[in-house]
């Protein structure tokens, strides 16, 4: 960041021109993420007809059942597998986020869950650690990680072809990351609406967007693995 030494010092009436000017881009950016928003939310939607038995704190539960008495389900796909001893960090960077905004989604209509690969016993011990509340639940006895493309097969992986953010992809990993939406209907009938991976879900990383606004921005250029710096909560320091 070398260039902040030699970064360019203006008056203030300078300044204030300056951000007028970006603030017609900002507003422009605003109105398009509006557009966007609507396109994601009029997309068609799939009915999953498929019966899935999830494990968690409230026992055995369907798909239907965690939408919890609402019509909105959103559901965070987060890496975990049945083989690792604790989540992925990353995702643990995502899910810090996740707390405090649950009652607020409740108020919409909105239940949001996480669901991961690992038994629930691995899950809780984690979830515990983190200090969490959310729900999360194990998907390790069906198949919903592999039908919404965040779990791969050790033949996917070995041939490096799975299909992950709609592409057949080398995932270098076989769980990763994304976010799905659901909707249900006065009739109970479940449809898929909406899956995002990878960058698609940096929008729902607050932090991201607070170090967006700071002079060194992310500071993660020049390193193979953006996220080199990423730590679960109770790391830093160590």
């Amino acid at each position: 960041m070398r260039h902040l030494d030699n970064h360019q010092i203006v008056s203030k009436d300078e300044w204030l021109a300056a951000r007028g000017a970006l603030l017609k881009k900002e507003k422009e950016f605003t109105l398009l993420r509006e557009k966007l928003g609507q396109q994601q939310r009029d997309m068609p939607w799939v009915l999953v007809d498929k019966e899935y038995l999830f494990d968690g704190p409230n026992g055995k539960q369907t798909l239907s059942e965690l939408f919890d008495g609402r019509s909105q389900l959103i559901v965070y796909h987060f890496m975990f597998d049945p083989n690792w001893d604790a989540g992925c960090p990353s995702c643990s960077f995502w899910a810090d986020n996740f707390n405090g905004i649950v009652v607020h989604l409740n108020q919409r209509d909105v239940t949001m869950i996480a669901v991961s690969k690992a038994p629930y016993s691995k899950i809780g011990e984690y979830k515990k650690r983190m200090g969490w509340n959310f729900k999360w639940v194990s998907s390790y006895d069906n198949d919903f990680n592999f039908d919404y493309h965040v779990s791969f097969t050790p033949e996917e992986l070995s041939e490096k072809k799975a299909f992950y953010n709609y592409n057949l992809q080398d995932t270098h990993s076989p769980e990763r990351e994304g976010v799905s939406v659901f909707y249900k209907d006065t009739a109970g009938h479940v449809f898929h609406t909406y899956s995002a991976y990878a960058r698609g879900i940096d929008v729902l990383n607050v932090a991201y967007h607070y170090l967006d606004l700071v002079p060194k921005g992310r500071d993660e250029d020049g390193h193979e693995f953006p996220q080199f710096w990423v730590r679960r909560h109770d790391e830093y320091g160590k």
